[in-house]
């Protein structure tokens, strides 16, 4: 029951199939059928060109049958196309008996070895000559391995056959035309068999060889060519007709006793043999060495250049580029080991910032890529990032090569401005001088002068600034002058200097009085420089000034006798006192009482105590007057210096102080004037012994000290007293000074000044060092 149910489901999908596979069938048919009219239209297409072709086919099978057009058979004189190759003879017709036997032979090897073949036939009792052509047949035109011959009709080409008779007939005579060329050749030329003997040598093979004739070097094989690495000549031609391709090599032999460079050339031709020649390239390879000498020395010289300098070559690829063009754009020492174009180049110059900022940059280095097809030379400025001035020099070389040329003018733009700015500053410094100043060029002109000087001789900028020549200017002055002969004297000062090359000057005075200095003197480039001062203030205070300086040697002459009246007037009163006190204490005026006595010894320690005082002022002004005399004696040290001290023992223990004499070291006599030396030391002590209070000890200290190549001796008083501050210490050694209102100002005493210049007459110096509760300390140095 359920297998009926489904039974019409099942019968209606079957016809549905079969309605489907009918329907393909039917559309396949049609299609087939389709491609099967559209090839055999082809076909007929294919065939009627095959037909209308100037070249027939004839198919030959391996079993001897043959497939061909009804027409070949009428170029064979038969009358349809035979089934066998083997009956294309027959009854005088087809093809010769000898001319079929050779095409057979051929379509045979042809099936076997697949080896081409051609020949030429004329069929029996025919004009046409025919061209058979013959090659194994593509499988898919024959899948047996047939041969496929081509039949040409050459008949009307007999025109043509002659003409190429006569050509041939040309050629030959050509032939023998180049042999004998070849023989008359200056180069060796010679031919060899295909084992690689030789067979012909031409006259120059002969006569490097060194042989008597052709024959006598192909009987005994003389070569021209060594063997190089054990490969002779013949070997080398046999590898050249084995290659089917020219061998050339540069090989070096010896002719007539001198080694020569040869070009061998080896060219094989075909079965017949190979052919070669020799070209003597000595000279051409001596000028190769020195032409690569001479570029080495170039280039060599260009590295030692200060400026860059790169060649490239027609394909505009870097060849060279010396050490300061590889600095100027930062370029690796190795970018000649692969050398970059000249596009590649500019990019990397531009990565390292060595060309200038360019809005569209490829623009710009197609511009400069232009240089190469330059016809002059460019010329450029390139200003970069970091202040750098380039010069660019390319110039086009006639191999379709450029040579660029870098020059750093950075240093040459800023000498240049630095220049500007010492010729403004040398201007406006010659014209700020209170001198006139002018500067004359070797012919006399004029170069260079400043406002004072027009204004110091009076003359015109106008007239100034046509630089006149040296005569005009002296005859423009001459009218100013007080002598205008004078004005040549001038003239000679500016010839001395620009002309003589030494410097001169002179005085000359002008009409109104006026009195001017003028020099001239060479300057190192070869001018001369004119100088002029205004004087005339100058000599009117040096007039002034003589009259002071002849009113001050009548002064100091006025105290010269002053100081010497001074010695006699206060020294005899003094004398007198002290005589006459002394012969009272002696009793020669009658007997004194104590009283008497005291007042008697009062007056002769006054006067004794004046009488030093008297003394000190006395060799004071002397001193300062430069006129005290001294009386050089040889002196030693320590000696003197304890008489000085003894003469003190009673004022030392009256204020209750030590004295403490050393030495130190081994001293040397002293040259100075015994009574005024000792006075200064006194002088000293003196101070020392009122500064100390009382129960303290005063150092004098004798030493000998190394100055330089020499010594000094060192008298050192050092006291414990109050000691002093900075300002009175500067006024301690003033002594007396004269104010502005002419009067005589006193200080403390007259010790420290006198010792100081009793100690600077001798050539020595006093030195004081003093600080307020720590004392005193006086050093005195003497050579």
């Amino acid at each position: 029951m359920e297998f009926s149910r489904f039974l019409p489901l099942l019968i209606g999908l079957l016809l549905g199939a079969w309605t489907v596979a009918a329907a393909w069938a039917v559309l396949a048919a049609r299609s087939r059928q389709g491609r099967a009219e559209a090839q055999l239209r082809s076909a007929r297409r294919l065939g009627r060109m095959v037909e209308e072709s100037p070249a027939l086919p004839l198919l030959v099978r391996t079993d001897g049958r043959i497939e061909a057009s009804q027409r070949l058979a009428q170029w064979l004189g038969l009358d349809e196309v035979p089934q066998y190759l083997s009956e294309l003879e027959g009854n005088g017709k087809g093809l010769p008996a000898e001319k079929l036997a050779e095409l057979t032979e051929a379509v045979r090897r042809c099936q076997k070895t697949a080896a081409p073949f051609r020949m030429a036939v004329t069929p029996h009792g025919s004009s046409r000559s025919l061209a058979l052509r013959g090659h194994l047949a593509d499988p898919q035109v024959s899948p047996g391995g047939a041969a496929l011959v081509w039949v040409f009709d050459f008949s009307d080409s007999e025109t043509e056959l002659v003409r190429l008779r006569d050509e041939a007939a040309r050629a030959r005579g050509d032939f023998h035309a180049l042999v004998s060329l070849i023989e008359a050749a200056p180069m060796p030329m010679w031919f060899r068999r295909p084992d690689g003997e030789l067979q012909l040598v031409n006259h120059a093979y002969v006569a490097a060889v060194g042989a008597k004739s052709a024959d006598d070097v192909v009987a005994k094989g003389t070569e021209l060519i060594e063997a190089v690495d054990g490969v002779t000549p013949g070997q080398v031609a046999r590898q050249a007709a084995l290659k089917g391709s020219p061998i050339e090599r540069i090989v070096s032999t010896t002719i007539d006793g001198q080694r020569r460079a040869l070009r061998v050339s080896d060219l094989p031709l075909g079965d017949d043999g190979v052919a070669g020649y020799a070209v003597d390239i000595e000279d051409l390879e001596e000028m190769s060495r020195s032409f690569r000498a001479f570029r080495e020395a170039q280039r060599a010289l260009l590295d030692q250049l200060s400026a860059g300098v790169a060649q490239f070559d027609a394909k505009r690829r870097l060849s060279f580029a010396n050490q300061p063009f590889q600095r100027l754009f930062k370029l690796d020492g190795r970018i000649l080991v692969d050398p970059p174009a000249f596009e590649r180049l500019l990019d990397t110059a531009r990565d390292a910032g060595r060309v200038p900022e360019a809005r569209d940059f490829p623009a710009w280095r197609r511009e400069k890529a232009a240089w190469f097809a330059a016809g002059s030379t460019q010329e450029e400025s390139w200003s970069l990032a970091d202040g750098t001035h380039l010069r660019i020099v390319a110039q086009p070389v006639p191999d379709g090569g450029l040579l660029l040329i870098v020059e750093d003018r950075t240093e040459q733009l800023r000498l240049s401005a630095v220049r500007d700015t010492l010729l403004r500053t040398r201007t406006a410094t010659f014209d700020s001088l209170f001198e006139s100043v002018a500067v004359f060029a070797p012919d006399g002109r004029m170069q260079i002068w400043n406002r004072r000087f027009a204004a110091d001789w009076g003359l015109e900028s106008e007239f100034l600034d046509t630089h006149p020549h040296v005569e005009a200017l002296l005859r423009k002055i001459a009218s100013r002058l007080k002598r205008p002969v004078e004005a040549e004297t001038v003239g000679n000062v500016v010839r001395a200097a620009t002309l003589d090359r030494t410097q001169t000057g002179g005085r000359i005075t002008l009409a109104d009085g006026r009195v001017l200095e003028y020099a001239g003197v060479p300057l190192p480039d070869g001018n001369g420089l004119l100088a002029v001062l205004d004087i005339t203030d100058s000599m009117k205070a040096e007039q002034a000034l003589r009259e002071s300086n002849s009113a001050l040697i009548e002064a100091d002459a006025i105290k010269t006798r002053f100081l010497a009246n001074m010695s006699k007037e206060l020294r005899t009163p003094l004398t007198s006192i002290g005589g006459f006190a002394e012969m009272l204490e002696l009793g020669l005026g009658g007997d004194l009482n104590d009283s008497g006595r005291d007042y008697v010894g009062s007056i002769i320690s006054a006067s004794q105590q004046l009488g030093d005082h008297i003394d000190s002022l006395l060799d004071l002004s002397q001193s300062e007057a430069g006129l005290l005399p001294l009386k050089f004696e040889e002196i030693d040290p320590m000696p003197f210096v304890r008489s000085v001290v003894e003469e003190r023992a009673a004022r030392l223990q009256k204020a209750g102080l030590t004295l403490d004499l050393q030495a130190k070291g081994l001293l040397r006599p002293l040259v100075a004037d015994r009574r005024r030396l000792a006075r200064a030391v006194g002088h000293i002590v003196d101070n020392a012994i009122a500064a100390s209070p009382r129960g303290q000890r005063i150092l004098v200290q004798l030493a000998r000290r190394k100055v330089g190549e020499g010594d000094t001796i060192q008298i050192l008083v050092q006291d414990k007293g109050a000691g002093m501050d900075s300002r009175t210490l500067a006024r301690a050694l003033d002594g007396m000074k004269v104010s502005a209102d002419g009067k005589v100002e006193s200080r403390d005493g007259l010790g420290l000044p006198l010792a100081r210049q009793l100690v600077e007459a001798h050539g020595g110096s006093l030195r004081l060092d003093s600080e307020p509760g720590k004392g005193t300390s006086a050093l005195i140095e003497l050579p």
